[in-house]
């Protein structure tokens, strides 16, 4: 199949907004079409990003021959349902994380694309980029010996008014799903593996769900990851993965293409490691690899496994239920 990739946006929030920009630099990509039930909205977003095609109704995008991927923008809470309806009608889907409510909506939003032999992924966009790569190249270089410890962040003061999203159980609010997912993937990617035991705390908000949660990860194989969320700040936003010759210092919103990276080797002063860097956000990176993996006719990435992501669901379940969050899909 020697073609670009047509790509449909099912939603247009802040997020699909950034992603559509990035598609411009999608060699094996194009954006063709936008789906959204706000009309006035749709029209713009398709005048800015080019789409030649706007829909009002969901329905009628995943029911367009023109479509051959659909990446889905709207809110977590929502996920399962709209990855249904693209895979039902056999399209191809990137879905934005976190992938579902929990582990149970993510096994059958995972089992439906396998009965329909149709491609799913989760949009962990921080696995595809190259600050992502040059860290796990590091470590697999044995520079910094055996890894032993993680700490890593990630915080935003809510807007006054919040977001509705943001704290309603029924959207899977609170800042775990939210932004904590991002220290839990970057744990579970380091070490491969659910942790063996959890400590978790929270500080809840007026629904129920957490405005802060503090988690402590131990995994089998001897690390432990001391790891956080909070819509009540401005965290770091750092990472530091500490071993027994060296640490790594991911610095600046590590999770996004901006992040910055640091070796310190014994008691040396820390050492700057440059990286490959490109213009726009950094999604462009997973939405060449989703390219990539149809062009060759996959169903699953090799790269976001199917397995990654009920590995990471269960694990954010398991720390729900440490903290006694619940949301009325559990």
């Amino acid at each position: 199949m020697n073609r670009k990739i047509r790509w449909g946006i099912l939603g247009c929030g802040k997020i699909a907004h950034k992603f559509a920009n990035d598609l411009k630099l999608v060699e094996n990509g194009t954006l063709v079409a936008v789906a959204s039930r706000d009309e006035a909205n749709v029209k713009s977003f398709a005048k800015e990003f080019g789409a030649g095609i706007f829909f009002t109704s969901y329905e009628a995008m995943v029911k367009s021959d023109v479509i051959d991927v659909v990446y889905i923008a709207t809110p977590h809470g929502l996920h399962h349902e709209h990855t249904l309806l693209c895979l039902r009608h056999g399209k191809a889907v990137l879905c934005e994380k976190a992938f579902a409510l929990n582990s149970r909506h993510a096994k059958d939003m995972i089992d439906v694309a396998r009965k329909a032999n149709v491609f799913l992924m989760e949009a962990f966009w921080t696995k595809f980029l190259p600050q992502y790569n040059k860290v796990m190249e590091i470590i697999r270089s044995g520079q910094i010996g055996d890894v032993k410890w993680l700490q890593a962040d990630f915080g935003f003061k809510a807007p006054d008014p919040p977001a509705q999203r943001l704290f309603d159980p029924a959207l899977g609010g609170g800042s775990l799903l939210d932004v904590g997912i991002y220290p839990v993937f970057l744990a579970l990617a380091l070490f491969e593996r659910k942790p063996s035991t959890i400590s978790a705390s929270i500080i809840p908000y007026s629904t129920g769900v957490d405005e802060q949660c503090a988690m402590s990860l131990t995994f089998d194989n001897g690390v432990i990851a001391s790891l956080s969320s909070s819509f009540s700040i401005d965290s770091p936003v750092e990472a530091v993965i500490a071993g027994t010759k060296g640490r790594i210092l991911w610095r600046n919103r590590w999770h996004n293409a901006i992040g910055e990276i640091e070796l310190v080797l014994d008691k040396e002063e820390p050492l700057k490691i440059d990286v490959h860097r490109e213009t726009g956000y950094g999604y462009q990176f997973e939405a060449r690899h989703v390219g990539e993996c149809l062009l060759k006719g996959l169903t699953e990435s090799p790269v976001m496994t199917h397995n990654d992501t009920l590995r990471l669901m269960e694990t954010l379940d398991d720390i729900r239920k440490v903290c006694g969050i619940t949301y009325p899909v559990d």
